[in-house]
């Protein structure tokens, strides 16, 4: 296999000029480090700059690898391996070393697309990561540390892993060892087909722990089909902020088992808001595909066809309901801002103190109507599930909290023993909690 296939993975370095002008922040003087004496300082601008008395521009080189995806000069690698290059090249098992153009990246799946100028060039065979089983052999072929052509071997771990920063990826992970220059090259099954692009590693330590992950080349597939037509790449938008249903969630919403994607937030003027989509519903299928958790929908509405119409399943109060939503473009992120205030002494079943939101509170915490804002958390039941200082109460028991009075009316006629569903806002988003009061 390794034979059959070698030829078409490739090494791929980039290199970057730092530019030497004011637009940069740069000035015709270098900074110097604060603290060197008069005597040093003649010394150190000599390493600093140029002979025209400016910085010297500095080259950065990254080194990665690569695969080629069609015999007419189609490379795939990693979005991070090329990100800000100047200059890339791809070199060749036959020594070949050959300056590429990027056709497009997407950040969002660390895929980047390449062309290089050759023909008859070998490449790989696409495979169905649907297919792929846990505990199934695969190889990666790549460029760790810069050794060209290194193989290595393991296992599938899991699949549909989620990771920070790739809500957009159902993440293959194996036990392959996967190091610094591997990034972008192929993850191959044992009928000699790629099924993912190695991108990421778990390490403490900077190098392979045994916990490698692969996207997958549907996901890939995808990107690149757009990169290739419009240079860009589109994704479907639901409009919502979800969580994880923890089982003491499951009991408050009064389900037999954790599961599902649990709607924490709608976004103003979103596909979610036009189709009546509520905060509290609990996506369990999108268009026929189970919701186990919600890390499984994000991936499902983003390669969904924008402007189409899709069909969920919720449950809403204990019951089901079909829900028909028109999916729309993601728009960019926004930042998010946090918020804080302080005092009096808590003095409810919960054991928090609360105040009404004032309109700079409202605009710093991002909640423009309703909630109530924690000024103090003392021993009790908030504390003990992690409300904060700052975070703002929206709903509890599925009760929207408009005010300090609806606040102290509904924490009063809480059930003792069972657990509740309370919703907050922390840093502009939104977190359903579970709190069980003592009997």
């Amino acid at each position: 296999m390794v034979r059959d296939n070698g030829k078409a993975v490739v090494n791929i370095s980039t290199s970057q000029k730092a530019p030497d002008n004011e637009e940069a922040g740069f000035t015709g003087e270098p900074q110097l480090p604060e603290g060197i004496p008069p005597e040093l300082e003649e010394l150190f601008k000599h390493f600093f700059q140029g002979p025209g008395g400016g910085m010297v521009p500095r080259e950065t080189n990254s080194l990665g690898s690569g695969f080629i995806i069609s015999g007419d000069g189609y490379v795939l690698t990693n979005h991070h391996v090329v990100k800000d290059a100047d200059e890339i090249v791809v070199k060749l098992t036959d020594r070949r070393e050959l300056v590429a153009k990027l056709i497009g990246s997407d950040s969002r799946t660390d895929v980047a697309l390449l062309k290089i100028e050759a023909e008859d060039l070998p490449s790989v065979a696409i495979g169905s990561p649907e297919k792929l089983q846990v505990g199934e052999w695969v190889l990666a072929i790549g460029s760790p540390f810069g050794f060209e052509q290194s193989v290595t071997a393991g296992i599938v771990s899991a699949k549909g892993r989620s990771l920070p920063g790739g809500n957009y990826i159902p993440f293959i992970q194996t036990d392959v060892a996967i190091n610094p220059g591997n990034s972008g090259g192929p993850l191959f099954n044992m009928e000699g087909k790629v099924v993912g692009i190695n991108s990421q590693i778990y390490s403490r330590t900077g190098g392979f722990m045994g916990l490698s992950f692969a996207i997958p080349m549907d996901v890939v597939m995808n990107v690149v089909d757009q990169l290739k037509t419009k240079g860009s790449v589109s994704r479907g938008w639901l409009g919502v902020q979800i969580q994880d249903v923890t089982r003491e969630l499951a009991e408050s919403f009064g389900m037999k088992r954790p599961v599902g994607a649990l709607v924490a937030k709608i976004i103003a003027q979103s596909p979610a808001e036009a189709a009546d989509l509520q905060i509290g519903d609990i996506i369990i299928e999108f268009n026929g595909q189970k919701i186990e958790t919600s890390g499984d929908l994000p991936p499902l509405v983003g390669m969904s066809p924008i402007n189409e119409k899709s069909k969920l399943t919720v449950i809403r109060q204990g019951d089901k309901k079909a829900i028909s939503v028109k999916i729309g473009l993601l728009p960019e992120e926004d930042a998010q801002q946090a918020a804080t205030k302080a005092a009096p002494k808590p003095d409810n079943r919960l054991g928090i103190s609360v105040s009404n939101l004032n309109e700079e509170q409202r605009e710093q915490t991002q909640v423009m109507k309703n909630g109530v804002l924690v000024q103090n958390v003392g021993k009790g039941p908030a504390a003990q599930v992690g409300i904060q200082r700052g975070d703002v109460i929206l709903r509890i028991a599925n009760n929207v909290i408009r005010d300090v009075a609806d606040f102290d009316r509904i924490v009063k006629n809480l059930p003792a023993g069972q657990s509740i569903a309370v919703l907050i806002q922390r840093r502009g988003s939104p977190v359903f909690l579970a709190i069980k009061l003592d009997k």
